[in-house]
Formats: C-alpha cells, structure tokens, sequence
C-alpha cells in the first residue's frame, strides 16, 4: 500500500475519545477482512456497535468469490464461521453496520431491504446462522453466486493506491456541435432522464441509463473502461448526483456535461424514438409483429429460473459483446422489471437496431402465461 496507515490484528483495540474500537478477523468476503467492534466507555451497560464490512449483512454475507475465483470454496467456509463468530461473541442488541445493502453487488444470497439489525435479529433471519450447518451453507452459497459487475476488477488496485480527494467541482458543459462531434467518435454519452422519458425521445447514439441507486453500477458494469463519458441531464443537480456516484466506482471525472432540452441540445432531425410495450402487448401480438423475437436480458441465474420460452436470451452484461449473435427483425427487449432492458434497448438503438422496450414486471408475464417462473 502507498499510503499511511496504521496496522491492526485481531483483538487490538484503539482508543478513540470514549469509544473503544475493537478489531475482530472475519475473513471470507476478503482474506484479511477485519469487523470492528465500538463500545462506549462512557456508557456502561449500552450496548455495542459491530460494523461488519461484508461479513455479515441484514439477512445475509458479502459475496466470497471476488478475491480469486479459485477460492471460492475456501472463502465460503470462512465467511460461514466469521458469522457465527460474530453472533456467538456479541449480544443480541449489538447494532450492525455492515458495508454493502440491498442490491449490491457484494452481498450473496437472501440479504434484505431492511435499514438497520442487531445481531439477535440476524441469528433469527440470517441465511449463515440459519444454515443445517457448515457444508449445506458453502454448496447453497457457492450455487446460488451470480454474475457481478465488471468494474469490481479495478477496486483492488485502487485501493491498495489510497484514496484522492474527489473532485466534485462541477464539469465542463459541452454544446450541440461538441455533443454531436462525441457521439460520432463513438464515445459514451449518457442520457440520465427516467426511461419512459428517453424512450419517448433522445438523442441519436447515446445511451439512456437512468438516473436512480443502479446507474452507477449498470454504466460502470457496461462501459469499456477508461472511456470517457458525458453526461445528459434535465438539470445541474442531476447531472452533479451522477458525478458523485460515478466517484464512488472509480470513474473520478466525467469528460463533460449537456444540460437542458433535446431542442436545445440537437436538431431535430438528430433525435429518435421507440416505442414501449407490456408483456400483455407481447402476448397479444399478431401478423407481422408476432414473428417479431423477443430478447431477455436478465441474468443467467434469472433466467434458469423460467423465461418467454422462445425467447432468445442474452445477458445485459454480455450485449455490447455478442450484438452479433442476435436475431434479424425488430427486437422486444424486456428484463425482470424494465431498468436493464431500457438500457440494452439504447444500445441496441445506438447499434441501428430497431427495438421495442417491454417496461414491465416479469411477474406479470407469469401472471398471463406468456412465460414461465
């Protein structure tokens, strides 16, 4: 590492004005993963606070293959008894803070919604501690990882690195002839209005991903790394809350930003539309348009699950990859809620395809037969 630190082992403890800050080794989402344990030595008989890192979350444990794929089996284990270590050294009012939420990445398994647990309710409801035991917990865990984003290969090296200080000045703005000059050199310019919006209009070759708590995630997943990215927004402020995402996944500075209306930002004859559809609509097409494929773009892991069952089937991770393994005709593009298939519907629409944005839950789908899970 290259910047200052102090080192610390399991047991030590650091004084911090009242609080008593008390390390605990709980490798498994990384080999030298650390939980760190806070009392308040100023109030006695309050309980602790654990903040767990990716050990233990609400509900479940951080993911154990990001270290070295060829450890996975290794990790798990250990992630299992970093978790009841956990569990049987702390009280059951100690408050958790763990790293990673609903919806990362990061997490495995079943973890949950919730916005805040103690250690008795996750000795209650948390897949490690309600394991039969050690081996059905590891062959569960390791079973059930799925695809995760590729930026994650970069988080290692900087943060051995250290940290800058973020730049979160605001970037430069860029006008019509500079916007139109990127997307013909094919860089990424981003659209971050709703999809619905992005759908109705937007203009042609860039890519709608939007603004919400997965856009840095998806656009830091898809983009070729080291590209550079401008940004579209309706505001300053929208376009300021994804420069700081983007900070948050090593994407320090975007190349530039264009804020207002797409009559302000290209000419009309540079703006293009799809259209959007249900999985009712899907179900009831007829003549030409049923002949039309249908393209799911959830995971594989979803998609083992039940699917359309003509439909073809390629990840939305893997689309910018494999654009040649893809039907003719005009394309209906759906995932499990309509966030994913919204965006690979801009980039099949940037790559000169036709397509059509199923904005629907897969539930439904099921619910009318049109699909199986």
């Amino acid at each position: 590492m290259t910047f200052d630190r102090r080192a610390i082992a399991d047991g030590e403890e650091i004084a911090v004005g009242t609080l008593r800050v008390r390390a605990m080794a709980t490798p498994g989402h990384t080999v030298t993963h650390l939980s760190y344990v806070v009392d308040d030595t100023a109030a006695p008989g309050e309980p602790p606070a654990v903040f767990t890192g990716g050990s233990l979350l609400f509900g479940s444990v951080g993911r154990t293959d990001l270290v070295d794929a060829a450890r996975t089996v290794e990790m798990t284990h250990h992630q299992y008894r970093s978790a009841h270590r956990l569990a049987d050294a702390l009280p059951d009012a100690t408050r958790i803070y763990p790293t990673h939420g609903f919806g990362s990445f990061c997490s495995s398994g079943g973890a949950t919604g919730a916005a805040s647990s103690t250690i008795g309710a996750e000795r209650a409801g948390n897949d490690a501690l309600l394991a039969a035991d050690e081996d059905r917990f590891v062959e569960t865990l390791v079973a059930n990882l799925t695809a995760y984003p590729r930026y994650y290969v970069h988080m290692g090296p900087r943060n051995l690195a250290g940290p800058d200080a973020a730049d979160l000045s605001p970037v430069a703005e860029v006008d019509r002839d500079e916007l139109r000059k990127r997307i013909a050199d094919g860089e990424w310019v981003v659209d971050l209005r709703d999809r619905t919006a992005y759908a109705a209009e937007h203009v042609a070759g860039t890519i709608g991903v939007a603004l919400g708590d997965q856009f840095s995630t998806y656009l830091g997943w898809l983009i070729p790394w080291g590209t550079s990215v401008t940004l579209i927004g309706d505001s300053t402020e929208a376009v300021a809350e994804a420069q700081r995402q983007l900070t948050r996944i090593g994407i320090d500075r975007p190349a530039g930003a264009a804020v207002g209306t797409l009559a302000e930002l290209a000419p009309s004859g540079d703006l293009r539309r799809y259209p959007t559809a249900t999985f009712t609509d899907v179900a009831g097409r007829s003549g030409a348009d049923a002949e039309e494929p249908v393209l799911d773009v959830r995971r594989d892991d979803e998609r083992a699950r039940g699917g359309i069952p003509a439909a073809h089937h390629v990840p939305l991770q893997d689309l910018l990859t494999r654009l040649d393994e893809l039907p003719p005709g005009r394309l209906w593009v759906h995932c499990a809620a309509g966030f994913r298939a919204s965006i690979a519907a801009s980039l099949l629409d940037r790559a000169g395809r036709d397509v059509v944005l199923v904005d629907d839950d897969y539930a439904h789908a099921v619910e009318i037969g049109l699909a199986t899970g």
